[in-house]
């Protein structure tokens, strides 16, 4: 008679995972966020693969300013350590809000599967596949209402989060990276500091031994873009990056090294530093002081990058 399964991690009750490789996955979230919804925004979801079981949700102004203006397109890639989070959660359905109405775009949200059921590349794979999806709509001839080329442009799309090639005639103008989860086996300055109030070097370990292939580091290209069997990016055409991080993330030296070591090979990268902040100071509190003057970069650079081909 075998041994009763026992926990052998647990995201504060979110995800938990069993000694015989069983996980459980609870609604209940950690976070007691309210949803900011006062009416300046509709949204819809809709599946972009079935074979998943894969939802997106649709975000984009109740009243459009200019009707003669097309709405620019933001992907938005939640984050959790590629183990937890989705659309549907109130601090990333509050940041889909606010970014639809403070940027004056059509946001496009998707979820992807999560490990450890579906480990690393599943999740980029996802991300992959639902910019296709972005792509067939624009194709067909009975495309959704909302994505008509009367409504969007599909020549400015920027991508929140990981990146993607740009599909004719869907173009990828930038990235947007807010707190990249970069890794890497040797520890930075700021992982030796302080732990953040929602975030740790435990829960960061934990996310990278649950996310990427059986029996990898830290050091796997997926994690860490300038470890030992990582590509070079020197030879590659990048495009345009804004990497946004808090001063008291305990990622951010790793942020900070990545936008400095593309700038030193000629890319075209921004880093914008905000004093103070920790892991997740725009997704949880969008509509804060500091949240207006994220928004306020980020439509800088698009405004930027929507001028350039």
């Amino acid at each position: 008679m075998g041994s009763i399964p026992h926990i052998v991690e647990d995201f504060q009750g979110v995800l938990r995972v069993y000694s015989d490789g069983s996980t459980l996955r609870s609604a209940t979230l950690p976070l007691d966020i309210q949803v900011h919804d006062d009416g300046s925004v509709i949204w819809k979801d809709c599946c972009f693969h079935k074979g998943h079981n894969l939802q997106l949700r649709l975000y984009k102004p109740a009243a459009e300013s200019n009707a003669t203006s097309k709405l620019p397109i933001l992907y938005y890639l939640h984050g959790g350590g590629f183990c937890v989070g989705s659309r549907t959660w109130p601090n990333c359905h509050n940041c889909c809000l606010r970014l639809a109405s403070g940027l004056c775009a059509l946001v496009v949200a998707p979820d992807y599967r999560l490990a450890p059921e579906h480990r690393l590349p599943a999740a980029m794979e996802d991300a992959l596949t639902s910019l296709k999806w972005l792509q067939a709509q624009a194709l067909s001839e009975n495309c959704d209402a909302w994505l008509s080329d009367q409504r969007v442009d599909l020549s400015r799309v920027f991508v929140l989060g990981a990146g993607s090639p740009g599909l004719d005639p869907v173009q990828v103008r930038g990235y947007v990276l807010m707190a990249p989860f970069f890794g890497g086996t040797v520890r930075t300055r700021s992982e030796e500091g302080p732990s953040e109030a929602m975030l740790n070097l435990e829960l960061l370990d934990r996310f990278w031994r649950l996310s990427l292939p059986v029996g990898d580091t830290a050091d796997h290209p997926l994690a860490n873009p300038f470890g030992p069997a990582s590509p070079l990016l020197e030879p590659l055409e990048l495009d345009p990056v804004l990497v946004l991080v808090g001063g008291s993330e305990l990622l951010k030296d790793r942020a900070k090294d990545y936008a400095k070591k593309l700038k030193d090979m000629g890319k075209k990268i921004e880093y914008v530093e905000f004093e103070g902040k920790e892991h997740g100071f725009f997704t949880n509190d969008p509509y804060s002081e500091v949240g207006n003057s994220v928004l306020q970069v980020i439509q800088g650079f698009i405004s930027q990058k929507s001028d350039k081909l």
